[in-house]
């Protein structure tokens, strides 16, 4: 695999966690200086403690059928891994003990804190090993990761992942160049549309990026977006410059890439808007590892080298 040169954006790289003792000090000082964080870790690094853990059944909580109906063991831990790493992350951000939180779902299956950490957003992914948690007291956040040296097919996804601009800047790059650009593009949409909550149901094709100098004349180039239907959020067109895009290359093997979205405070006359449905994860079926909406063109198409 060539260089990779990750994207440049606000905040630093995520934080790495080798496990349920932390570093968290860091943690509240990046939610004290930015209103979030980014978190990663791989899953090998918490097996044993999870495997050790007298207490997972009640820290897995409405999880713990999901996790027991799980098809394999590998799939089992990997999903109580993930579990944990979102709860001592959230509890880390507010400051709570790990056991007082609830995890639950939305529609979609995007985490949600219920309850005590209900004021935390949330955002879960994972790729081979590593495991990557999104939290933020400001607004909604998103998360996703690929390893740096996936094959992706340009042809098979571009008009379905491209808007007619990106197409265009795509096609004319050098092939390994286009193969990375390509891959960050996507981890870029799919954590920004699960920062709306919308997951894999809406359309790559419909939203694009343009890139822009880094800051402080900095390497690397700063995402931010291009293209939208009028009225979203993030596009052109509705007026919202809130948004903030970031991909860094992890531990030399992975694209991570954040999303998100700082809500200015509500006065405080307004009243609380009731929250969305949530589904505790308490039925059958072993559910994700992360937030996943299928949708009709199917999870993202690798070749293998």
């Amino acid at each position: 695999m060539s260089a990779v040169t990750p994207a440049g954006g606000p905040g630093p790289l995520p934080l790495a966690v080798a496990g349920p003792d932390g570093p968290w000090d860091e943690l509240g000082d990046r939610l004290d200086d930015d209103g979030r964080a980014v978190v990663c870790t791989t899953w090998g690094q918490w097996l044993t403690a999870a495997l050790l853990d007298p207490g997972l059944r009640p820290l897995l909580g409405h999880d713990w059928p999901r996790y027991r109906q799980g098809p394999t063991a590998v799939g089992r831990m990997r999903f109580a891994v993930s579990r944990l790493v979102v709860k001592y992350t959230a509890a880390s951000a507010l400051n709570v003990p790990v056991g007082s939180l609830d995890l639950g779902y939305r529609p979609g299956g995007r985490p949600v804190l219920r309850g005590l950490g209900g004021e935390l957003e949330v955002s879960l992914a994972h790729t081979d090993e590593l495991i990557v948690v999104g939290v933020s007291r400001t607004g909604p956040i998103g998360v996703d990761a690929e390893p740096a040296d996936r094959d992706v097919s340009f042809e098979l996804l571009r008009e379905h992942v491209c808007t007619p601009a990106e197409d265009a800047e795509l096609a004319a790059l050098p092939e390994e160049e286009r193969r990375i650009r390509l891959l960050r593009m996507w981890t870029l949409k799919e954590a920004y549309t699960k920062a709306l909550g919308h997951g894999m149901r809406r359309s790559f094709a419909g939203f694009g990026f343009r890139y822009e100098p880094g800051r402080g004349g900095g390497a690397g180039t700063r995402p931010v977006l291009a293209d939208g239907p009028a009225g979203d959020a993030g596009g052109p067109s509705g007026g919202d410059g809130n948004w903030s895009f970031a991909t860094h290359l992890v531990q030399d093997r992975y694209l991570v890439s954040e999303a998100h979205r700082r809500v200015p405070a509500a006065p405080a006359a307004r009243a609380p808007q009731a929250p969305p449905p949530v589904d505790t994860g308490s039925g059958g079926g072993a559910g994700p590892l992360e937030e996943r909406v299928p949708e009709p063109l199917g999870p993202l198409r690798f070749l293998d080298r």
